[in-house]
């Protein structure tokens, strides 16, 4: 004889019933559903294959696709005029640092409530050619004397002669300077920043600016033109992205 065994089984649709099984002789309990219960819990499922369309304004449509590229169109400008510099510098002055054809990324906000650093790579407008941009890296101050003597920078307060720095360190410069590295002064007004690319051996900056300026008296009045007024600094680099990706400030 068989002994009693109890099975217990689950449904998503009633609570836990029990089914007792004896042996074969012994009645079996089912369980009875409702089928037109069932039916009618699903009915709501259907699809009703007769209730029309909604129709598809196409102007509605077409009129929301031109608004956001409109306003994707604005935010680009905005960003890119007065929040970020995108640039692509096509030369070499300031190799090994930037390299010819890298990209960079700077912020125009980084000037608003802070003065520019020793050190700092901007981009900014050539002075002698406001339709051009450059990058350079800011050597000397406003109201500093900058001399330059068999390539070593000494920086002095113009007023009082003090020394601020003795001999500036530049880890960055690509080669040795042998070009334009001696007997060259600067005394950077007050406003204004003086710009030098960190590949000195080939770049075009505050040197070569000061030599034209002064070659030329009748084009350029005022010789103070070769240094960058703060104004004219649209941002500060930050970080190049292309070929790789490298932190500069």
């Amino acid at each position: 004889m068989s002994d009693n065994k109890e099975y217990t089984t689950t449904n998503d649709n009633i609570d836990n019933e029990t089914v007792n099984v004896a042996n074969e002789e012994n009645d079996i309990e089912f369980i009875d559903y409702d089928i037109d219960k069932v039916k009618a819990d699903n009915s709501n499922d259907k699809l009703d294959f007769d209730k029309p369309l909604k129709k598809v304004d196409v102007k509605a449509e077409i009129l929301s696709y031109v608004k956001m590229i409109v306003i994707a169109v604005v935010a680009a400008f905005v960003i890119n005029s007065f929040i970020i510099i995108n640039a692509t510098v096509p030369s070499g002055s300031m190799e090994n640092t930037i390299m010819t054809g890298d990209r960079l990324i700077g912020l125009r906000l980084s000037y608003l409530f802070s003065d520019p650093e020793r050190g700092d790579i901007v981009v900014f407008k050539y002075p002698l050619d406001e339709s051009k941009n450059y990058v350079k890296r800011i050597i000397g101050l406003p109201g500093e004397t900058v001399e330059i003597n068999a390539g070593k920078i000494k920086i002095t307060d113009t007023e009082t002669g003090e020394v601020i720095v003795e001999e500036l360190e530049e880890e960055y410069l690509k080669d040795e300077w042998v070009h334009k590295n001696d007997g060259i002064k600067f005394e950077v007004p007050k406003d204004r920043y003086l710009m030098m690319g960190d590949n000195r051996n080939s770049s075009s900056d505050s040197r070569d600016w000061q030599f034209i300026v002064k070659s030329n008296p009748d084009l350029y009045e005022d010789e103070n033109i070769i240094y960058v007024h703060k104004d004219k600094i649209l941002g500060k680099v930050y970080f190049s992205y292309w070929k790789d990706f490298e932190w500069l400030n």
